[in-house]
């Protein structure tokens, strides 16, 4: 039986059908919208892999960013996230100093249905034809082990098992960074870093989000939380007594806050949730915590301090970013530290301009990408560049 194979870039497919006529069509108006530098449909029927690569810039260095597997209703709904996620993981890098442009990929699947050896090493294949634009690792439906697999066909992977040279579980230097966030936002609005005697609530306890309770209930924080998985919460309980769970993030929001963490998927910030907040701080490890661009200004309205989520949760991606020249964990997590600063930084450029934190977050990103994005117009000779 024939194999077949085939990479389709988004600016390449042809017109679909139910498009108006004289109108483009849903797929290619998202890919235009968005301003990215590529996007790249990949399909292997032999394997049963349907995936999309996005890159939306590589001003500063090869695109780096996870892959979500992920069982998306529709390939229009992968192709929203993967435009959404690699524009994130662009002004994440350009925050966390990396010398990193933004992508991101989707597996379009249920991984605990369809993920197999051979699905993951054709994807590898696709990520290696792009030469070294887009360096892949975990995300949501990927794990160290996946990585291990995809390596074995594309040396343009990180997030590996440090059985296999990699640093493991990035959740650790995510949550860290999240502690130096918060703190950061506590200084800001409360004038000190301590978070003794504050009430948090955390959504979502999983990877980042039992890690950051430690960390809490190390710092002397009263913390409540809530999750879908009822064994996550009792995990966590069965190490800290002390903590307090809630039904959902309706309960959470509804209880007496100093800090709310969103810990969970993205879109936990919707109307409804910050009209009832009494936090004074928002700071979690979640992705794409807004559910729409008026959320910030709402939250603004409300004197609600607002730290970025993709300033504060790049831990996972320094780390991941650090493996490439061969992880160092005190080196990555020094990295990790400048979080810390870099919040400060955006909160203080918030006040002085007059704009909303996620606001002076994309313009010290933008501000980066432009400034040293401009270097690699140098020409350095036969020597070549970095």
């Amino acid at each position: 039986m024939r194999r077949v194979a085939t990479v389709t870039n988004v600016f390449a497919i042809p017109h679909e059908s139910g498009a108006a006529p004289g109108t483009q069509p849903p797929r290619r108006a998202q890919f235009e919208q968005a301003g990215h530098e590529q996007v790249v449909f990949c399909q292997d029927h032999h394997t049963g892999l349907k995936a999309i690569i996005g890159i939306y810039s590589t001003a500063l260095g090869p695109a780096l960013g996870g892959t979500r597997f992920y069982p998306y209703h529709s390939e229009d709904e992968a192709l929203a996230d993967v435009l959404r996620l690699s524009a994130a993981m662009a002004y994440k890098n350009a925050l966390a100093g990396l010398d990193h442009g933004g992508g991101k990929a989707v597996i379009i699947g249920d991984p605990a249905q369809v993920k197999t050896e051979p699905l993951l090493r054709a994807y590898g294949r696709f990520v290696a034809s792009l030469g070294g634009r887009y360096v892949t690792a975990c995300d949501v439906g990927t794990r160290s082990e996946d990585m291990d697999i995809i390596a074995r066909e594309c040396r343009w992977t990180t997030g590996r098992t440090t059985a296999n040279g990699g640093a493991g579980d990035s959740s650790v230097l995510t949550a860290i960074g999240v502690m130096h966030g918060m703190r950061a936002a506590a200084e800001h609005a409360w004038g000190s870093t301590s978070l003794q005697g504050r009430t948090i609530g955390v959504e979502g306890v999983g990877k980042v989000g039992h890690r950051l309770v430690d960390h809490l209930i190390e710092a002397g924080a009263e913390v409540i939380i809530c999750d879908v998985s009822a064994a996550a919460v009792d995990a966590v309980r069965a190490r800290h007594r002390q903590v307090r769970a809630v039904a959902d993030v309706e309960a959470l929001v509804a209880e007496k806050l100093d800090i709310l963490s969103p810990c969970a998927l993205g879109g936990t910030l919707n109307d409804r949730v910050v009209n009832a907040l009494t936090a004074r701080i928002v700071c979690g490890g979640a992705n794409n915590q807004l559910a729409h661009h008026g959320i910030e200004k709402l939250l603004a309205d409300r004197g609600v301090l607002y730290a970025p989520d993709y300033v504060v949760n790049s831990g996972g991606v320094i780390q991941v970013a650090d493996e490439m020249a061969g992880f160092n964990f005190e080196r990555a997590r020094a990295a990790t530290e400048q979080i810390f600063v870099t919040t400060g930084k955006v909160l203080a450029i918030a006040d002085s301009d007059g704009v909303p934190p996620s606001v002076a977050a994309d313009r010290l990103a933008e501000r980066r990408m432009s400034e040293v994005g401009q270097l690699r117009g140098i020409w350095l000779g036969t020597m070549g560049s970095a």
